[in-house]
């Protein structure tokens, strides 16, 4: 991965020169907080067009996500397609606001992170409650200490990509047309 921390990222922004923005959250995050100038191309979109997108992208890439696992994924689908000068932003969204970058902001959302910990915490406080009176239920709360382990293990999470899909989390619309729409014209600084 070929990381680029905010700081340098900002002053390639600030030059008029720098690279194409790509945030790759879902579409309610992107709409919540996004670095004025980026493009939403959702990860799950990104994956299953990155051949066409990657037609649209001739310039340097620097490609977005909440901490930068998203984008690290996204780095190395678009990779496969030979698209050079593919770039993360270290730290993701959460370092360009640590560094008190300016965003543009939206509706207020909770992030895929703090709803999957209240969902996972939910069911496995149930699951422990209903355990009293029936015994087997604990094993549900097993069932989501292995898949949360998985998911730190792996980097991925099933219950995050099941959460992105909820109304609440999606946001305005975003499809293939739409993105390469937007990638086809000048980049918004």
């Amino acid at each position: 991965m070929t990381a680029l921390d905010a700081a340098a990222l900002r002053e390639l922004t600030d030059s008029g020169t720098g690279p194409r923005l790509v945030d790759v959250r879902t579409p309610g995050e992107f709409e919540a907080v996004h670095i004025p100038g980026s493009y939403n191309v959702p990860l799950d979109l990104l994956r299953e067009h990155r051949r066409e997108l990657s037609t649209h992208l001739d310039e340097p890439v620097v490609l977005i996500c909440r901490s930068g696992q998203r984008a690290a994924q996204a780095e190395q689908a678009l990779a496969s397609t030979g698209l050079p000068g593919l770039r993360v932003l270290e730290g993701g969204i959460n370092a360009w606001q640590a560094a008190g970058i300016p965003v543009r902001t939206g509706r207020a959302r909770w992030d895929l992170e703090r709803q999957v910990r209240l969902v996972a915490g939910g069911i496995v406080l149930v699951s422990i409650l209903v355990s009293v009176v029936f015994p087997p239920a604990k094993w549900v709360a097993g069932f989501i200490g292995a898949g949360l382990t998985f998911a730190a293990l792996s980097g991925t999470c099933a219950m995050g990509m099941m959460l992105a899909r909820l109304p609440y989390n999606r946001g305005p619309r975003t499809d293939l047309k739409t993105v390469v729409g937007a990638l086809g014209g000048a980049p918004r600084w």
